[in-house]
């Protein structure tokens, strides 16, 4: 269940074809996907991996060329695929425009075209790049590794009834909140999944005490907690998990919540690793995979060639893991990623003082260092 749909080709175990559609976006999305496709390409050249990249429109850059945040182009490249690379959306000039007309709505809505259910956003602290976090040392410890689990089509993002009314000249804006019982079980089961692969801990996030969604929720959570006697299960409200992120970060494994309070508690739990660059995401569970950093697409920066490629890298070894499996090029990008960070490289957001690399070189080193890991392995091979 934690694959997304797959239409690669399959030849002795070997993957011999993968067609994936890039979507750059906004912002510095371009320049980061750059960076992840060239990656790829280093691992296809090393894992007999043929890539077919293909490129679409979305959000801001989508507006300009057809006057829409999403084109059923563009939806259409995305289904024809076999996994999305996404960069970021986002553009300030269109601030003022119509809420549903804006680039935001064009990543909504690849989501909810994709059908992916279930986001996977793994926070886990580099030891290089403790000093970059800001919780003490003591607090952060030496193993904070854990994953989130967000649901993604439901709650208070997709609900209906929403928008504004007035009513004697006092507006008012209003939105939904709600759930089904079967959207809770399906990311439910991937959750639990997760768990078993892991340390076989699973704190489900609610607000029980005060929303009849998040009773739902947990009642929901119990009765397919049954079916996996082996992951221990405990429930938080969000609020006070919220305050575990920041004082005992440990005590997570996995991490399962709905829509909203996902999105709030990974960018929180991302600040733990020292940058939002850092960090990927996978979203699974639909007819294809979508895979992208968890960042925004920081306009302020775009263009200068200093934003961090590393979420964008680290998503595409995500996409590789789910949406085909190909476990050991996955693990090859992410060995490279903190290989690089070991050696003391960094972008001017993880940077503590002194010299910085660039995007395009962060890039560069990643690249190399899969390649002379491979070199390495090669050699000790026919030794």
């Amino acid at each position: 269940m934690l694959s997304a749909s797959c239409k690669f080709v399959l030849i002795r175990g070997k993957i011999l074809f993968m067609k994936i559609t890039v979507l750059e976006g906004d912002g510095i999305g371009p320049e980061i996907t750059s960076e992840a496709v060239k990656v790829l390409q280093a691992v296809g050249n090393i894992y007999d991996i043929n890539f077919e990249i293909s490129y679409a429109a979305i959000g801001g850059d989508a507006i300009r060329k057809f006057d829409t945040p999403l084109p059923q182009e563009t939806i259409d490249v995305c289904l024809a695929s076999d996994a999305v690379l996404l960069g970021a959306v986002g553009v300030p000039e269109f601030d003022t425009i119509a809420p549903e007309k804006r680039p935001e709505q064009g990543l909504l809505k690849i989501r909810k075209a994709l059908g992916g259910f279930a986001n996977l956003r793994p926070a886990k602290i580099y030891k290089s790049l403790a000093d970059a976090s800001p919780l003490r040392p003591e607090i952060l410890g030496n193993n904070t590794d854990f994953l989130i689990v967000r649901e993604l089509l439901g709650s208070i993002y997709f609900g209906e009834p929403r928008g504004y009314e007035e009513n004697d000249g006092n507006r008012k804006g209003y939105n939904t909140m709600s759930y089904t019982v079967s959207e809770v079980e399906r990311v439910a089961h991937i959750a639990f999944q997760a768990a078993q692969k892991r340390n076989k801990r699973l704190a489900s996030v609610d607000k029980a005490n005060v929303l009849e969604t998040s009773r739902l929720w947990r009642e929901t959570v119990i009765n397919v907690a049954k079916s996996y006697p082996d992951v221990k299960l405990e429930h938080l409200y969000v609020d006070a998990t919220a305050m575990m992120l920041v004082t005992n970060p440990n005590h997570f494994d996995v991490i399962l919540t709905e829509n909203m309070f996902g999105d709030i508690l990974s960018d929180e739990a991302s600040v733990l690793t020292g940058s939002l660059g850092m960090l990927p995401s996978a979203t699974i569970g639909g007819k294809v995979g979508l895979y992208e950093p968890i960042h925004g697409s920081a306009p302020d920066i775009a263009g200068q060639n200093i934003a961090n490629p590393c979420g964008t890298i680290a998503s595409a070894a995500m996409m590789l893991r789910f949406s085909s499996e190909y476990q050991e090029a996955a693990t090859a990008i992410e060995n490279a990623i903190e290989k690089v960070l070991e050696q003391g490289y960094r972008t001017k957001d993880i940077a503590r003082g002194g010299e910085f690399v660039s995007t395009v070189e962060m890039g560069e080193l990643i690249v190399k260092a899969i390649t002379e890991n491979s070199a390495s392995r090669s050699n000790s091979q026919t030794v």
